[in-house]
């Protein structure tokens, strides 16, 4: 099956593209990206004030199985991501039992087969457990899938061990991804210590407990000559070690979550558990620096941290609430809407870090529309206004702080090797209509 796509707004940043062009799809390959293209045998398609960019890829997510299938599962967190417009994702081992082996991260792999839907790459825990004592299996592991290696959520506070992870992850050519908090600044810590803190009389966790620990790692990586990823930086502090670092040389890649560059501790105000995340949201002088880290390049990736919860969980004192934000379906049109349309960064800007940059990071597949590559494509309308539901995600998780807000901009098509696994049945072009959206 062929299929020419016509007269889109082409961005590539891998090729520097960005351009009205046509591309040409065959079977599961990109068999031609140019202008005036032409096909006898091809489906064609006027895509006229629509955008098409490499598949966007998140390589933050938590889809919850094997364990947490309540809160969700592989086949509806592929679901999300492809109406997200993300055609490939990595996900965090915080499972039950966590991804500490090789078998968890076939049958991980294997279940994602079952549904054929978006492309879904492990990754597998720095140790054990993800207890912090003693490493796991991280060659057979990779040599099984796992594309990089992290304790998401539980930071590895012995900097000894993180020296020997990232030294051996460093011989498979894989990548740490370390959630950075120092558990001794953050026990117990509900939201950021400031003001807030404060005036809700909640424990808070200061920025402090962040940037010590990306200071260790980035001292590690330029010690060992590793690989370090830091996961949802939040804090200004962070910002300025990472640029430095990288000025210095030091092999040290960072991402960022649409809530921190959006949202600030303000809106956890009348103990809002739907702003309840970690990190904590921060000040205004911190999301500032995130986009000015954004803008300058410091910040390599845009993820969503998706954090699918239940209801009932969400619903409690926000104290025992967990923290987390069901992300997956939003953080497109959030960094569309809030971030592009307003000048911050460009469009290829925003594909760079939201594809390019994801799949050089863990060295996969994607990223790119080069004639030849895989034909992992989304499609977005830049004109379409829409509201967040939360009651339509496609997610088990329905935590958000977003539903209600309006945006401008949203994938319509999800394109994974030449297959449609998302197309907006009820798109009007220009106007919104905010109904559901069918898969």
């Amino acid at each position: 099956m062929k299929k020419l796509f016509k007269n889109a707004r082409v961005i590539d940043p891998s090729q520097g593209i960005d351009d009205i062009l046509d591309i040409l799809i065959e079977g599961e390959k990109i068999a031609g990206i140019g202008k005036n293209l032409t096909s006898f045998d091809a489906e064609i398609e006027d895509l006229t004030g629509k955008i098409i960019t490499p598949g966007l890829i998140d390589m933050h997510v938590h889809f919850r199985e094997p364990g947490f299938e309540k809160k969700e599962d592989i086949k509806t967190g592929m679901l999300a991501a492809a109406r997200g417009g993300f055609t490939a994702v990595a996900c965090m081992p915080n499972t039950n039992p966590p991804l500490d082996n090789p078998y968890l991260i076939k049958y991980v792999i294997d279940r994602a087969k079952e549904y054929d839907l978006i492309k879904l790459y492990p990754i597998g825990c720095v140790t054990k457990g993800r207890m912090g004592i003693e490493l796991s299996e991280i060659g057979k592991m990779s040599e099984q899938g796992a594309v990089a290696f992290s304790d998401d959520g539980s930071p590895i506070g012995n900097s000894a061990l993180m020296k020997r992870a990232l030294l051996y992850a460093k011989g498979f050519d894989k990548v740490i991804i370390d959630h950075c908090e120092d558990p001794a600044l953050s026990e117990g810590g509900q939201i950021n210590e400031g003001y807030m803190s404060f005036k809700l009389g909640l424990t808070g966790i200061p920025a402090s407990a962040e940037e010590i620990m990306v200071a260790r790692d980035v001292i590690l990586a330029k010690e060992t000559k590793s690989k370090v990823h830091i996961a949802h930086i939040s804090t200004k502090g962070s910002v300025e070690i990472i640029r430095r670092a990288k000025e210095l040389g030091v092999n040290v890649t960072c991402e960022v979550t649409p809530h921190h560059l959006i949202l600030t501790e303000d809106e956890v105000e009348g103990y809002n558990p739907l702003a309840k995340v970690n990190p904590p949201l921060r000040t205004s002088e911190d999301v500032e620096a995130l986009i000015e880290g954004l803008k300058d390049g410091t910040i390599d990736c845009i993820t969503s941290d998706h954090a699918p919860h239940t209801k009932e969980e969400k619903e409690m004192e926000f104290e025992y609430a967990p923290f987390g934000i069901s992300g997956i379906e939003t953080s497109l049109g959030l960094i569309l809407d809030k971030i592009v349309n307003k000048g911050v960064i460009s469009l290829s800007q925003m594909v760079e870090k939201m594809s390019l940059n994801p799949a050089k990071i863990l060295n996969i597949d994607g990223g790119t529309l080069k004639q030849g590559s895989f034909a992992d494509i989304t499609i977005i309308d830049p004109y379409i206004e829409w509201t967040v539901k939360k009651e339509e995600f496609l997610s088990k998780g329905k935590n958000t702080p977003f539903d209600g807000y309006k945006l401008r901009g949203k994938a319509i098509r999800t394109i994974v090797k030449g297959k449609e696994v998302y197309k907006e049945v009820h798109h009007e072009s220009l106007v919104g209509t905010g109904r559901r959206f069918d898969l």
